[in-house]
């Protein structure tokens, strides 16, 4: 059963959904206008230039300063940003003990795939050249963050940079193709991804790239020597199909992989850990990996 606060949280995204027929650039105005859950008192924020990405170091008191949470933000590649997400980074940074790399990496429709992959695989390298060891860095995203934490892993992996500890993939996004079982059944729900929207985004993000493409679709790619994987998805959200595949992938590609899926969750439910117990305990969860996996 979820909690008492869970209704109360599912009312509050019902009352705040957009209005339809909006282009990429006004959703993106609009989700970055969108009111915040304040940060708490003792976060402190510091604007990075990454080798040219821009990004920002998120830092809790008591943090090891040489552990790295690099975390990759959602909003389907055309959406969100380091602002838009910064209170649940700093949230994962706590439950890890370590600082956060929160970056900005180019967005679509104006920066199509690659992009995005370009972006991280260079602010990683940066950490590295920056005296970060491998191992004491975590990747992480949530939903196309999730996806592009898989493809910066297959990224580095073929371009042979040595590997971070681990990867967490919340609510990943994994399938450009947008034919996973549990999003076609919602296409008449009223859940957080309508599935017209998801598609014009994937559209937007592939550009000329074919959608099976393995590091815009990481269901499709070779996962061999990857690191471990945590993947936690909502047991109710639109994206549990992909999850599932990506998890299903992984293991017949030997990659120690986790699955958690949570009854009754939404799409990132993380994001409401301010409300909603469920979405701290997955915090948790997350900084209990990241220990455990940190070199």
């Amino acid at each position: 059963m979820p909690s008492e606060e869970f209704e109360k949280v599912m009312e509050l995204i019902r009352s705040s959904k957009g209005e339809k027929g909006l282009t990429l650039q006004q959703q993106r105005a609009g989700f970055e206008a969108a009111p915040r859950f304040p940060l708490a008192e003792d976060v402190t924020c510091e604007e990075v230039d990454a080798d040219g990405v821009p990004g920002e170091w998120i830092k809790v008191p008591g943090a090891a300063t040489e552990r790295v949470l690099f975390y990759l933000h959602g909003g389907g590649y055309a959406l969100g940003s380091v602002n838009t997400h910064r209170e649940m980074i700093s949230r994962l940074a706590r439950a890890a003990g370590v600082r956060a790399l929160a970056i900005n990496y180019r967005l679509a429709p104006e920066n199509p795939y690659p992009a995005a992959i370009e972006d991280s695989v260079k602010a990683y390298r940066w950490l590295l050249a920056g005296g970060v060891k491998p191992g004491h860095v975590v990747i992480a995203g949530d939903s196309a963050g999730g996806g592009l934490t898989v493809a910066t892993l297959i990224a580095l992996r073929d371009a042979e940079v040595e590997l971070p500890a681990a990867g967490v993939c919340i609510s990943p996004w994994t399938d450009m193709e947008c034919t996973g079982e549990s999003l076609l059944a919602s296409v008449e729900g009223d859940g957080m991804i309508a599935l017209d929207d998801i598609r014009q985004m994937a559209n937007a993000y592939l550009g000329d790239a074919d959608a099976r493409t393995p590091l815009a679709s990481p269901i499709y790619a070779d996962l061999t020597g990857l690191p471990p994987l945590l993947i936690q998805v909502g047991g109710a959200e639109e994206l549990h199909s992909d999850a599932t595949r990506l998890a299903e992938k992984a293991e017949a590609d030997g990659v120690n992989v986790t699955l958690e899926s949570w009854d009754d969750m939404f799409h990132v439910w993380h994001s409401y850990a301010t409300m909603l117990p469920e979405g701290q305990q997955a915090i948790d969860r997350v900084g209990e990996f990241i220990r455990k996996k940190m070199r």
